[in-house]
């Protein structure tokens, strides 16, 4: 009698050995938590959805990180991770530009990180431990550039979070933007505040300016970068 083809498959699959389980572990939680920020933003982050997403339930994950800071400060870790070493034997400008542009495609790929990264760096005592390293090495690309540690430590402070690819910006004047309903008429803006008229004005219609027309995040970024590093470079020949 011909076996039926049914039967041939339930009893293949039955023998078939069970496919071992990856071990839970606090990398595989931290990788998933940034992928699923990544589809979804990190407001809608939670321990329930990253145990949905592993296939395990929820308590499973507190075994690994603690509660939702520290799953935050572990996912801050992972990115600064993403940043490229230190560029082996160029000059200090170059190895702290390439740096921070690393640190700059790091947080393009991930659009959420610079909000937690600034609620997280300003809730702790002490940065994690893998900014830590990060900001260590980027002092030592200093020092080893002839910087003595007094101008050392302003350069740390007129770089703020450009050191990790992201700036506070005073106006959010990105093109695009809906119109605010509430904003006052052009002509009384213009007669109240001409200045900030003016500027407007020439980002918007100069394309001879030397930004370009309109503002472009990544030339602003790479403009202020470079116009910081010439500063302390100047400097750092008067010490």
């Amino acid at each position: 009698m011909p076996v039926r083809e049914g039967v041939v498959e339930t009893s293949t699959q039955a023998d078939a050995p069970a496919r071992p389980r990856t071990p839970l572990s606090r990398k595989r939680i931290l990788d998933t938590a940034v992928a699923l920020a990544d589809e979804g933003g990190v407001d809608a982050l939670s321990m329930r959805r990253i145990a949905q997403a592993l296939g395990v339930v929820p308590m499973a994950l507190y075994k690994h990180v603690a509660n939702k800071n520290e799953l935050l400060d572990g996912m801050i870790d992972v990115l600064v991770g993403e940043i490229d070493p230190p560029a082996g034997r160029a000059d200090w400008k170059t190895a702290v530009r390439r740096r921070v542009l690393s640190a700059r495609r790091m947080l393009l790929r991930h659009p959420w990180a610079p909000g937690v990264i600034e609620s997280r760096m300003k809730a702790r005592a002490t940065p994690t431990p893998a900014v830590l390293e990060y900001l260590d090495s980027m002092i030592g690309i200093f020092r080893s550039g002839g910087f003595p540690i007094d101008l050392v430590h302003h350069a740390m402070h007129v770089m703020g979070s450009r050191l990790l690819g992201f700036s506070q910006e005073l106006f959010e004047d990105a093109p695009g933007r809906e119109p605010d309903p509430d904003a006052m008429p052009p002509e009384e803006m213009a007669a109240r505040y001409p200045h900030i008229t003016a500027l407007a004005m020439a980002v918007a219609h100069d394309r001879e300016s030397v930004v370009g027309a309109g503002c472009d995040d990544q030339l602003e970024f790479e403009f202020a970068l470079d116009l910081t590093l010439d500063g302390l470079d100047r400097l750092r020949g008067t010490h």
